[in-house]
Formats: C-alpha cells, structure tokens, sequence
C-alpha cells in the first residue's frame, strides 16, 4: 500500500508540503537534481545537521524521523515522502502533543531545505 502524508490538524502545530490551500500550515516541497539515491544522501545529512534526529522509518518512498527537544525532550514527528518522477520531497513536520509549537515545525522545515544542496 502507498505511503502519504497525514494532513496537517487545525493546530499552528505543524506544517506539511500538501497542504497546498491552508497558507497557516503549507511548505513548498523539496527539489532535487541527479537520481533519487544521491537525494536521499544528502537530505540524510540535512536532516542530521538539523538537530537530534532518530530514523525510524526508511522505505524506498517514505521516512519517518523523531526530532527531540534538548530541554523538554518533546518530539516532533517528520515525514517525507519521495516522488521520484516529478523529482520532489513531500514534507510534514508536526508536534505529537501541545498546541503551539512556537513555530518550531516550520524553522526546522526551513533549515532542513536551507542544508539541502
């Protein structure tokens, strides 16, 4: 069964890349140039320059990585979904609990894509 991304809650808590009507929770999503392998390899290594990143789910399509707070160790949930045909990296980043995150979702969102080359 294929992988996709869970929408986005009414919560300011996270941002996704196909929330393409909701401006409050929408992120473009990432490109990439050269084949699917080397793009994996180099969100592998934004994603870890990102902050205290956990790997829990890799698939040929569909990662699922934990983000944790240093202070609180609160964990934020992030997805990404690979669309090799149209060459793009669909992305949601969420709090599992809470209300506001501060816009803590979309700075990390924002970083991953600023490391991405």
């Amino acid at each position: 069964m294929p992988r996709t991304l869970k929408p986005c809650p009414s919560s300011p808590n996270c941002v996704s890349s196909l929330a393409e009507e909701d401006s409050q929770h929408r992120v473009p999503p990432l490109s990439w140039t050269g084949d699917l392998v080397q793009a994996k390899g180099r969100l592998r290594q934004a994603v870890l320059a990102a902050g205290y990143a956990t790997f829990v789910v890799e698939e040929d399509t569909y990662w699922r990585v934990e983000f944790r707070s240093r202070l609180f160790r609160f964990v934020d949930d992030v997805e990404f979904l690979f669309d090799p045909q149209a060459r793009r990296i669909h992305i949601r980043s969420a709090s599992r609990v809470g209300h506001s995150d501060l816009g803590v979702n979309r700075k990390r969102v924002e970083k991953i894509r600023l490391l991405f080359p």
